[in-house]
């Protein structure tokens, strides 16, 4: 782990966002199927993921709403389908993720080619011929419209450079999404979300590198390790910071302080985060011990 001085530098560059994830589609194509297992993926993961499931992509440009939440969110998924060219909204949309992802902010972009080939993307052949060609008959005597379909063509070569995922009939979606899921939460500024509150403390990368080492953290066991000292001299701050370090790498995880606290309680606070939802899954302690 990087000094706290280097590391509290950087965390500046990481910006506040609204979303962690922005998902850009054609609705028609893969809104009751892929991408809706996507989304449940990504919810499920804790992810806070901005979806438009009501979209009309008839209109020829973004509502206001959609453009602020593509520069408020940290990663952005366009899915690709064999008739997204098609969409004039989407690609209106697909522009302006390449330009946020050329900002200072630096959004991240991964592209996910759902049954259809990225060659035939970045080239616009195939499908990609005739969507091409009857927005270019649209404004073929309009400088500023051809203008615009370049725009749209360069975006779409731009996005086929990028690091993505080919998604097809007749593998195994599960495995594939699980993986889609577990490469977007390693795009996420984890670290710079406790450093704020770290960044003062004295020698504190010294003691999460060695409860690091002592957790083993890719051997597939069960590990507890305690932290023993008297009161006062940080136990549960490199508790919380070791937490959110490594909490992302598990597809649940909760972080439970003050365990003198009523039995009933913790129960509740441990389902809720684990499953996401927050609810009085408990009513008493031993209904809640069979619960867990």
């Amino acid at each position: 782990m990087a000094s706290s001085s280097s590391s509290a530098s950087n965390s500046h560059y990481c910006p506040r966002w609204k979303y962690d994830v922005f998902l850009s589609f054609r609705g028609v194509d893969t809104q009751n199927n892929f991408m809706s297992h996507l989304y449940n993926g990504l919810k499920n993961r804790g992810i806070f993921t901005f979806l438009d499931d009501e979209r009309l992509e008839d209109g020829d440009s973004n509502s206001e709403e959609l453009v602020q939440a593509i520069e408020e969110s940290q990663v952005t998924v366009i899915i690709f389908s064999k008739k997204y060219a098609t969409s004039r909204w989407c690609l209106n949309e697909l522009v302006k993720i390449m330009e946020c992802k050329e900002k200072e902010n630096k959004q991240t972009v991964i592209p996910i080619f759902c049954n259809v080939d990225p060659s035939h993307i970045r080239y616009q052949s195939d499908s990609f011929v005739e969507a091409f060609a009857k927005h270019e008959s649209r404004c073929k005597h309009d400088v500023e419209g051809m203008q615009k379909v370049q725009g749209w063509r360069n975006s779409l070569t731009a996005a086929t450079d990028l690091k993505g995922h080919d998604i097809h009939d007749g593998i195994n979606q599960s495995k594939e999404i699980e993986q889609i899921v577990d490469h977007i939460s390693s795009k996420f500024c984890r670290s710079a979300r406790f450093l704020s509150y770290l960044q003062d403390v004295v020698g504190i990368n010294a003691h999460l590198e060695e409860l690091k080492s002592l957790l083993q953290i890719k051997i597939d066991d069960v590990r507890i390790v305690g932290i023993w000292g008297i009161g006062g001299v940080g136990k549960t701050t490199i508790a919380k910071a070791i937490f959110d370090t490594l909490s992302d790498q598990f597809k649940a995880a909760c972080f439970l302080a003050d365990v003198k606290e009523n039995a009933r309680k913790l129960q509740n606070t441990l389902l809720s985060e684990l499953l996401r939802k927050k609810d009085d899954y408990v009513y008493n302690k031993y209904n809640g011990k069979c619960m867990i």
